[in-house]
């Protein structure tokens, strides 16, 4: 699969986002090197703490399903931004730590644009136990 097919997929996982307060609807897709994909949106509640990004839902799904982090290949993370969208604070903690420092990461929005990375990019200083 390539990095724009997973984009596309990211793009059918925001559709089905549940964001009724903040109406900003984020898709997700996570690619395991034996082909699978596990896809991601943000999930919203009326207390805001537990709210849940479409990036860590993929990665979760990942997770619960027994994948392991020397197991994923890319990540795509699409929303409808400016540029192409930026991933908070707490998932890029997330993606350093279950994706590792090397994961590919494309980020787009629905403008078309996009932007190659790494989860090592997105978090130079990560915080490791």
């Amino acid at each position: 699969m390539t990095l724009e097919q997973l984009l596309e997929r990211a793009k059918t996982a925001r559709e089905r986002a549940y964001a009724p307060y903040s109406k900003f609807k984020v898709g997700a897709a996570l690619l395991t090197k034996d082909g699978r994909v596990f896809d991601g949106c943000n999930v919203e509640n009326a207390s805001y703490g537990l709210c849940n990004c479409a990036e860590r839902t993929a990665l979760f799904s990942a997770i619960a399903a027994g994948c392991r982090r020397d197991e994923f290949a890319a990540l795509a993370v699409v929303g409808d931004t400016d540029g192409p969208i930026a991933p908070c604070g707490a998932c890029r903690q997330v993606i350093i730590e279950l994706g590792g420092p090397d994961l590919t990461i494309r980020l787009g929005n629905l403008r078309g644009d996009t932007r190659d990375t790494t989860a090592r990019e997105q978090l130079p200083d990560a915080f490791y136990l």
